[in-house]
C-alpha cells in the first residue's frame, strides 16, 4: 500500500519536484514512526521515547542514553517484563504497555464545520489538492490485513505518504536516523492538525501559514532544495481567501 502511494501520480510528482523514498528498516521493513521515520514498528517507538524522551531504559531500548561513558551505572534496565506477575496485563514492561496503549488510540474526528464553515473547509479541501499538497500529504490511506480486527483494512485519513522527502536547508537538522539524511523528514501526517500548537519537527511555527512558509527553502552547498518549493510558490499564489479556506481545511482535521 505505502509503496503504491508513493509512486502513484509520478508524472505530477515529478512535474513538482517531489519525490520521496522510504527510510528502510534492518529487517527490510518500512518505517513509518518518528519524525524521521527512523522507528519500524510501535514497540521501537515506545522503547525510544521511555529512554531518550523520559530517560527509562527498557528491554528495548536497554542502554541509558548518556554521553559521559564513566556515567553508565546501570546494568540493567530500568523497566522490565515481570516474568512471575499472575496477571498477564501486569507482566509487561512500560513501553509495551505504551505500545498497546497507543495502538488502539481512535482517529481524530475532523470537523465540518470549524473553523471558518462547511464551505470555507470544502474550498479548501479542493485547494489542497489543486496545488498539490496532497502529493506528500496523502489524505487517505488503507491498513493492510493484521491479526487484530480493530485497525485491518481500514481507510484511515492520515494525510502522509510516511515517506522522506528532502526539505531543504530551511528545515535541515543535520540528523542522520536510518537512511533519513540531515535534510530529510518523513511527511508529517496532518490528523488532528486541530489540537495542535506547534508545528514542524522542532515546533518553529504556530500557525499553519507559517509552518507552510517553512517548507520552502532554496539549496545551499550543502543540502538541495526543499521538494516542496514549487507547491509553496502555488500557495503564496493563491488569493488571500483561498489561503484562508485552505488553513481553515488543514485546521479542521
Amino acid at each position: 500500500m505505502l509503496q503504491n502511494s508513493l509512486a502513484a501520480n509520478a508524472s505530477v510528482k515529478a512535474s513538482l519536484g517531489i519525490s520521496g523514498r522510504f527510510n528502510i528498516g534492518g529487517d527490510g521493513a518500512i518505517s513509518r514512526f518518528g519524525w524521521k521515520a527512523q522507528g519500524t514498528s510501535l514497540l521501537q517507538f515506545s522503547g525510544e521515547a521511555y529512554t531518550v524522551e523520559m530517560g527509562i531504559t527498557n528491554e528495548t531500548n536497554p542502554v541509558e542514553r548518556e554521553q559521559n561513558a564513566a556515567c553508565q551505572f546501570a546494568t540493567t534496565p530500568n523497566d522490565t517484563t515481570v516474568t512471575d506477575e499472575p496477571k498477564p496485563e501486569e507482566a509487561l514492561g512500560g513501553e509495551a504497555k505504551f505500545r498497546q496503549f497507543i495502538a488502539f488510540l481512535g482517529s481524530p474526528l475532523p470537523s465540518t464545520t470549524q473553523p471558518g464553515g462547511a464551505t470555507s473547509i470544502a474550498n479548501g479541501r479542493s485547494t489542497f489538492s489543486s496545488i498539490g499538497c496532497n502529493q506528500c500529504h496523502t489524505p487517505t490511506l488503507r491498513t493492510p490485513t493484521t491479526t487484530v480486527q480493530a485497525y485491518s483494512n481500514q481507510d484511515v485519513d492520515v494525510f502522509s505518504d510516511f515517506a522522506l522527502h528532502n526539505m531543504g536547508p530551511g528545515l535541515a537538522d543535520g540528523v542522520v536516523q536510518g537512511l533519513a539524511r540531515g535534510d530529510e523528514f518523513r511527511t508529517a501526517p496532518l490528523w488532528g492538525a486541530a489540537q495542535r500548537v506547534f508545528f514542524m519537527h522542532d515546533g518553529r511555527n504556530t500557525t499553519i501559514q507559517g509552518a507552510i512558509a517553512s517548507h520552502r527553502s532554496v539549496a545551499n552547498a550543502q543540502f538541495p532544495a526543499s521538494e516542496a518549493n514549487m507547491v509553496i510558490d502555488r500557495f503564496n499564489a493563491l488569493s488571500v481567501a483561498q489561503k484562508q479556506d485552505l488553513i481553515n481545511f488543514v485546521r479542521s482535521l
